[in-house]
């Protein structure tokens, strides 16, 4: 099973990075993720250059998508031709949104009456495209979920692996990157807020 973890120019490292980082803790078990760009290479908010492993073609051959944040995520909604990249089918991809990210499901049309989470600063946004969003950092309906604050990444991580490998490969990654001494309270709170967060498939 493979993820696209879809990166645009003046993206936030966190987003992108953790999340890829997480799921790639599950190679063994099939799972992987791949820093997917428009361009050969992207530069973060923060001025890091990343060179893509997947270019935007991968992306209909992925089983899982995930649109990251960043700076530039108004000019993406606003580009035609690269929404035209993205090709998403929730019918067969599990789909999630980091933040900003949520700008893009909107813009494409994915999420119906579904609200959404997303960060503080992208929330005056996605709500002016008219669409919910909630005081949680995670939600997910079906396949569709979104996440809302930069460590939030996480629990969009676990989601990925609950819904393609099973609980416990998302609690065993977790608990890999969990800090010393935290592994336990860490896991169990990434984990409830996965599990609160999804309602019934759409």
């Amino acid at each position: 099973m493979q993820v696209a973890v879809v990166t645009f120019d003046g993206f936030n490292e966190l987003d992108s990075f953790i999340a890829a980082a997480l799921i790639n803790r599950c190679r063994k078990d099939g799972l992987e993720a791949f820093i997917t760009t428009p361009t050969p290479v992207v530069t973060s908010m923060n001025g890091v250059e990343v060179r893509g492993q997947r270019p935007m073609e991968f992306i209909p051959e992925a089983d899982v998508v995930l649109i990251g944040s960043g700076v530039k995520t108004r000019d993406v909604v606003a580009d035609d031709r690269l929404l035209a990249q993205l090709p998403l089918d929730p019918a067969r991809q599990l789909i999630g949104s980091q933040c900003s990210g949520a700008l893009v499901l909107a813009r494409l049309g994915l999420l119906d009456s579904m609200p959404v989470c997303a960060d503080l600063t992208s929330r005056p946004f996605v709500e002016a495209r008219g669409v919910t969003v909630l005081d949680a950092p995670f939600h997910a309906e079906g396949n569709i979920a979104s996440a809302g604050g930069c460590l939030a990444s996480q629990y969009l991580a676990a989601w990925v692996m609950t819904r393609t490998l099973g609980e416990d490969a998302a609690r065993a990654s977790i608990a890999y990157a969990a800090p010393v001494g935290e592994q336990r309270e860490t896991v169990e709170r990434v984990m409830n807020a996965v599990l609160a967060g999804e309602t019934v498939p759409r």
